[in-house]
């Protein structure tokens, strides 16, 4: 149970509930153990009434009294019981909360790197089944377990007091039941990492078909991808019924080692009342319903170890990203106010996972207000820029600064807060279109939304939809056309107003004239701001206070549109290219 010691910090914040619920369940057992009692007094005083020990009515008043409190203790014990499982259980819901925000926290700190070494189902997996597994540990698991060991205590305890031979007679099988719980609670453990590895590579398959239906579809790969499902199912299947008969195989034996107690009970105690050593055959009766009352806890030792292991191989997928430290730390608790001037002084940066070197000593350096543009053939670095502004990554060589500050030394929540980001693939929620700008700015009016969306020149189509800015899109905005869904991370980054606005190729998917009219709207909006543009095309990048071109990561040429136009180089032969496509339409 070593993986679970994690839990203890949630034990100590939740120790008196935790604690009451024992001590419930101390007493629930206790009241427990008068109905036996009361049975076997019972059996006693019909035995003396056949005996002619004593007479009709006073058997008779006896008994009504033993059932009168028979009925008392069982309905005490029945509340106890009840108040005990809406003490433990509720108490693991709270831990069931807390770990799942403390996983998903996590999961926001972790960094761009993680997500790109780590599937999307595989992470909803360990934060949804794997934490619900660790949850039963917490409730069903823990109290059963209380339940169990206080009941043997207890019920073992008055077994001695009333016959120590019998008793011991009674228990033998017990050493052959820890050993069969020993083994295959292993055989469980193995098992169930098996299971839950598998459910989270059906996970991620399903989910990535469902994102990419469109594309299955266009293809039709419907069949193929059926199959791949069914082959993943089978497999599922397969570790699932292998689990299955191992936790079957509890039942069963408990009830077995059970029934020879039993059978123990009535040989031994039935031989001690023959020669005399139990006086009172009610012993007999006594003993047989307390070794009944064992059976669930018997039986539940083998659900309870399942639990447990089930639990234990969830909370050490679960341990493995919580141990897993952001690439990204903010290393600056203070404010850090950003004006907006930027520089890279020979920034250098490769990608840990695919080991390709993106930036090679870069250097250059934009005012605050002013326009930079960066062009460059596809995988030249021009994205990778962006990415090391906001600190997605952080530089291998060299210094990203902003205000001549090294953005390692920012405090990292003012610096993303101070960044309008608009990314080359636009990412929108499923949610309504007004929600998805506003989550530029949380508490944005009406007229801020429409005024960006028309900055953005995107509020013509918007108006045209049955609800306007109500309307609710579709996965990952779906519903959207592609130029549409750039144009709303426009407003989305506009409604910001951030000191400093990056824009990655947001304008591939519109036409040139809905491009020339929303950079107008850019250029206005953007005097005051430090705005850098990427882009393929020379019409979003000609207005631009400077350019720069990369390729290979390093920077062959810069300098303003006038400038490039008149060198020979890969800015003039690329702004030839697209003025003659422009004249041939």
């Amino acid at each position: 149970m070593k993986e679970l010691q994690y839990l203890n910090k949630y034990f100590a914040k939740y120790k008196f509930q935790f604690f009451l619920g024992i001590f419930i369940t101390i007493v629930a057992q206790i009241f427990s153990l008068f109905t036996p009692g009361y049975i076997g007094h019972s059996v006693s005083e019909i035995e003396k009434f056949s005996n002619n020990t004593i007479g009709a009515d006073a058997v008779r008043s006896s008994l009504t009294n033993d059932i009168l409190l028979i009925v008392l203790t069982t309905l005490v014990g029945g509340v106890l019981t009840f108040f005990m499982r809406q003490t433990l259980i509720v108490m693991s819901r709270h831990v069931e909360f807390d770990l799942k925000n403390e996983i998903f926290r996590h999961y926001e700190n972790l960094s761009q790197g993680f997500y790109k070494r780590n599937r999307t189902g595989d992470l909803m997996n360990r934060i949804s089944e794997d934490v619900n597994r660790v949850r039963q540990y917490v409730g069903p698991a823990i109290m059963y377990a209380f339940n169990t060991v206080i009941r043997f205590v207890v019920i073992i305890t008055q077994m001695i007091l009333i016959s120590p031979k019998l008793t011991f007679y009674t228990l033998l099988p017990l050493p052959i039941l820890a050993y069969s719980i020993y083994w295959v609670s292993k055989q469980i453990n193995i098992r169930s990492t098996l299971t839950q590895q598998n459910l989270s590579s059906l996970a991620t398959y399903t989910q990535e078909m469902f994102s990419g239906i469109r594309v299955i579809k266009a293809y039709s790969l419907e069949k193929q991808k059926g199959e791949g499902f069914i082959e993943l199912s089978r497999d599922s299947v397969k570790k699932n019924m292998s689990l299955a008969k191992v936790n079957a195989l509890f039942g069963p034996l408990m009830i077995f080692l059970i029934g020879i107690s039993n059978l123990v009970v009535v040989y031994v105690g039935g031989s001690m009342y023959i020669n005399g050593s139990i006086a009172d055959i009610g012993t007999i009766a006594q003993f047989i319903l307390y070794i009944n009352m064992l059976t669930w806890p018997v039986a539940s030792l083998g659900w309870i170890s399942s639990m447990v292991q089930e639990a234990e191989a969830s909370q050490k997928r679960i341990n493995e990203f919580l141990k897993t430290e952001p690439d990204i730390k903010n290393t600056n608790p203070n404010h850090s106010p950003v004006l907006g001037h930027i520089a890279f002084d020979n920034v250098s940066f490769t990608y840990e996972d695919t080991n390709i070197t993106a930036l090679r000593n870069v250097s250059f350096s934009v005012n605050k207000g002013e326009t930079l543009a960066i062009l460059g053939r596809t995988g030249s670095g021009k994205s990778t820029v962006l990415s090391l502004i906001s600190r997605l990554y952080d530089a291998d060589g060299g210094a990203v600064k902003i205000d001549n500050e090294n953005v390692k030394a920012l405090n990292l929540d003012d610096l993303r807060g101070s960044i309008g980001f608009v990314p080359q693939d636009a990412f929108l929620f499923s949610d309504s279109i007004k929600n998805n700008i506003r989550f530029g700015k949380e508490d944005a009016d009406d007229a801020e939304v429409v005024a960006v969306a028309k900055k953005a020149v995107v509020h013509h189509n918007i108006e045209t939809f049955t609800h306007q800015y109500e309307t609710v899109l579709g996965e990952r905005g779906i519903t959207l056309s592609g130029g549409q869904k750039q144009r709303v991370s426009i407003a989305r980054a506009l409604i910001k107003d951030a000191p400093i606005l990056l824009l990655d190729d947001c304008l591939s998917a519109v036409d040139t004239e809905t491009e020339e009219a929303i950079l107008n709207n850019l250029q206005d909006f953007c005097r005051d701001k430090t705005t850098i543009i990427v882009s393929h095309r020379v019409s979003s990048a000609k207005n631009a206070d400077r350019i720069i071109i990369l390729e290979d990561g390093e920077i062959i040429e810069q300098g303003t549109h006038n400038e490039l136009v008149n060198m020979q180089g890969y800015y003039k032969e690329l702004y030839l290219k697209q003025l003659s496509e422009k004249e041939m339409q």
